[in-house]
């Protein structure tokens, strides 16, 4: 029988892709659609509708292929799990530093992502993924620059001449700390406090209008762990008299009105703490001085305790999905 023509079916790469970017361009959507209603900046206004249009045409995309495949297409986030009414809960330039954040999270996905698909339609869908967030990145960033609001990474000296490690303290502090940073080191520094700060700034509006005590409560201490980690990687940068990033919390506005479902708060509130442990990886890859490995190693450890307990309140309120599994083979042979 010849079956060059029956269509490949998804392998577990390209399920569980499809799956998380459904979910996740769900959320983003109803997020940009309460952005909509209160931007006042056209430029800020035009990147945000080019953001939403991108991730309708993901969930438009995903759904035909899980409906052509018989596969079951993720609930995820709709208009329950927003209130357009809601009033400002923040500025402009907000959004404008959350486009910059959502769409470097797209770039490091996507890259990744590319690398486990064989398909040759996934691959067009998530190379096309890549490359119009590749885009938006770049328009962002231009505004960023324009408007005087880039946080660029600190400059150092240009190196003069060719020189080779003859220390063993270039790596291990033990033995007798080397006094500078490396290029890598103090943009991963810089990095990781921006993303703490949104994630802060973004906690505090949060538990400003959940309504769950216990969602409040969490939200809350994930705020602490933020300007926990923000300390320490600040105090690398100042005891090497490097300029650190400052917090974006002015930009959340007084309102108690919320506009987000407490589901879709804790998702994105998890979404967020994921890519931190991600960051920290790259990090640790990218640093050579022992101590900032032992840093972002114990950080790390903290934040997957901390999410741990973020999931369970999802579990317990029925609020996570539960992604695509593999079969339970003990659970076929039980009697």
């Amino acid at each position: 029988m010849d079956r060059s023509h029956e269509p490949i079916k998804l392998t577990s790469a390209e399920l569980g892709y499809l799956w998380d970017t459904y979910i996740a361009d769900s959320m983003s959507i109803c997020v940009f659609k309460y952005f909509l209603e209160h931007i006042e900046d056209v430029e800020i206004k035009t990147l945000v509708t080019l953001a939403m249009d991108l991730s309708q045409q993901h969930i438009e995309m995903i759904a035909g292929i899980f409906k052509e495949e018989g596969i079951q297409i993720p609930e995820g986030f709709t208009e329950k799990d927003v209130n357009l009414q809601a009033k400002r809960l923040f500025s402009d330039v907000f959004y404008l530093k959350y486009l910059k954040h959502m769409a470097n999270g797209g770039l490091a996905t996507y890259g990744r992502v590319l690398q486990h698909i064989f398909r040759g339609d996934l691959r067009a869908f998530f190379s096309k993924c890549l490359t119009s967030t590749m885009e938006l990145y770049n328009k962002v960033t231009e505004v960023l620059t324009e408007k005087g609001l880039s946080t660029r990474p600190p400059f150092i000296p240009y190196p003069k001449t060719i020189e080779y490690v003859h220390k063993q303290s270039f790596l291990l502090e033990g033995l007798g700390r080397r006094e500078g940073l490396t290029a890598d080191e103090v943009t991963q520094l810089h990095f990781n406090i921006q993303t703490n700060l949104l994630g802060s700034s973004l906690a505090t509006a949060f538990s400003q209008v959940t309504e769950s005590d216990k969602v409040r409560k969490y939200i809350q201490r994930g705020k602490e762990i933020a300007i926990k980690h923000v300390k320490v990687f600040r105090d690398h940068l100042e005891n090497h008299g490097l300029p650190v990033p400052m917090s974006v919390d002015q930009e959340v506005t007084d309102s108690t009105e919320s506009p987000f479902s407490d589901k879709l708060m804790m998702f994105h509130f998890d979404l967020m703490i994921y890519s931190g442990i991600g960051n920290y990886g790259v990090a640790i890859s990218e640093s050579r001085r022992s101590d900032l490995v032992v840093d972002y190693s114990r950080l790390s450890g903290e934040i997957l305790k901390f999410a741990e307990d973020g999931v369970n309140i999802m579990i317990n309120n029925k609020w996570l999905e539960q992604p695509p599994l593999t079969i339970d083979r003990k659970d076929l042979t039980k009697d």
